[in-house]
């Protein structure tokens, strides 16, 4: 008679478990995506990006921060204070974010230490000896690359906690989404070369303890980038499958826009690599080698090359930009062209497209508003950089090649979503409507 109870009891437990997964797996959610702004700095070493995050709540409100946007990053980082005991009165200042400790002890600090640490040979080995004061355990000490200088420092693994608005692809609601991922914090000496108000480091890549491993309940794993091409306005970060809509064309989804080819990966790297077979260039085309590998970056301001492709597509847009009064290159730079601010539509004519021809027979073209770069008043320049003869890898597509673009990373499907430059369609990256509403 008991063992018939345990049998019945199992039977109604699986009933109740699989029909509450199949509700879970039914619901929709009233929202198609969470929403963050995207701000250019133009104050440090080298333009740089950023989305701006809810992350505590002290005062009765949500303390905002801007984290760079780095799709490359193992985890997060930024600057905070670790303090183990969160309820004890006054125990963390005023307007300062302030997260829960990882010890030494847990697995999060192995796994992170010996799966998705930094790879550098300058970055020092991480020891157990910290602890903080009151605490009856050894923290979690792991190292971090400045991504402005290349530098390595450490930091101190946590518990951390944003916050987003979620949105219907047109506006944002007032309605939040949480996300509650392992993060690390580095004192304010960490970030003397980041842009003002820049307070860490947001990773966006393919590794476990990015933010996107986060957020994928009850929405789909992919996330869109529109960079701004002016620090006078914002961009949009869009997490969900869409839709996605910018002004004035309020009724045209961003979607109908992207063309798609596969995301690849790379064993050395958390990143995300596309494959390019050629560049073309006014209807000549210049091979890429089959084993070259093209991996897209949020940190490198313009698109690096190898010497031997660099080599190939300067000499090329010269020869078809003959009626372009050269200029005195400035660096980084190697082909520049006297181009002043009054004539700039005039030469715009004359400045060819190049198109970069994927896998997948798909083409990704870089109008004169991504491959030209106004660098003085009388001077605009071919925004490739060389990146030496032996530069891996092969290629590396910048930012300013993002620039008013419509990117979407789908991490589920592993595809790659491209816009070309929306200015071409009436509207840019900094025309979405940011003002927030009641939710649906």
């Amino acid at each position: 008679m008991f063992s018939l109870l345990i049998n019945l009891l199992v039977v109604v437990v699986a009933f109740i478990v699989i029909h509450a997964n199949e509700a879970m797996a039914a619901y929709v959610p009233p929202y198609t995506s969470m929403v963050v702004p995207v701000n250019k700095h133009t104050d440090a070493a080298k333009h740089l990006y950023s989305v701006q995050i809810m992350t505590s709540y002290v005062n009765m409100q949500f303390l905002h921060s801007n984290f760079l946007i780095d799709i490359d990053a193992p985890f997060i980082w930024h600057e905070c204070i670790l303090e183990w005991n969160m309820y004890r009165p006054d125990s963390c200042p005023a307007d300062t974010l302030c997260t829960s400790p990882v010890s030494c002890e847990e697995y999060q600090c192995t796994d992170v230490r010996t799966s998705y640490a930094y790879e550098n040979p300058f970055c020092p080995q991480p020891t157990n000896s910290s602890t903080l004061p009151g605490w009856g355990f050894c923290t979690c000490p792991v190292n971090v690359v400045n991504p402005v200088t290349g530098a390595c420092d450490q930091a101190l693994l946590n518990y951390d906690a944003y916050f987003f608005n979620t949105s219907d692809g047109r506006i944002p609601f007032d309605g939040f989404f949480g996300g509650y991922p392992n993060a690390a914090c580095v004192p304010p000496s960490s970030l003397k070369s980041f842009p003002a108000n820049v307070t860490g480091v947001m990773a966006f890549s393919t590794s476990q303890y990015a933010l996107p491993e986060y957020l994928y309940q009850p929405l789909k794993k992919s996330f869109s980038i529109c960079l701004p091409s002016t620090s006078s306005a914002h961009g949009v970060l869009f997490y969900g499958t869409g839709p996605y809509y910018l002004l004035p064309q309020s009724n045209v989804d961003l979607r109908s826009y992207l063309s798609y080819t596969p995301l690849l990966k790379h064993p050395d790297s958390f990143g995300y690599y596309i494959g390019v077979n050629a560049i073309v260039i006014k209807k000549r085309s210049i091979n890429i080698p089959a084993n070259a590998a093209t991996k897209l970056s949020t940190i490198d301001p313009y698109t690096i090359l190898r010497t031997d492709i660099y080599n190939s597509v300067v000499r090329r847009f010269s020869m078809v930009t003959k009626q372009i009064r050269p200029a005195k290159p400035v660096a980084p730079f190697g082909l520049c062209f006297s181009i002043t601010s009054t004539n700039v539509t005039k030469a715009s004519s004359k400045v060819p497209e190049i198109d970069f021809n994927l896998q997948g027979g798909k083409k990704w073209t870089m109008s004169r508003e991504n491959s030209i770069k106004q660098v003085t008043n009388d001077v605009a320049c071919l925004a490739f950089v060389d990146g030496g003869a032996t530069n891996e890898p092969a290629i590396v597509i910048g930012t300013f090649q993002f620039e008013d673009n419509f990117l979407v990373f789908d991490l589920e499907n592993s595809t790659f979503g491209f816009s070309s430059s929306l200015l071409h369609k009436q509207t840019s990256c900094a025309n979405f409507n940011f003002t927030l509403t009641h939710g649906p």
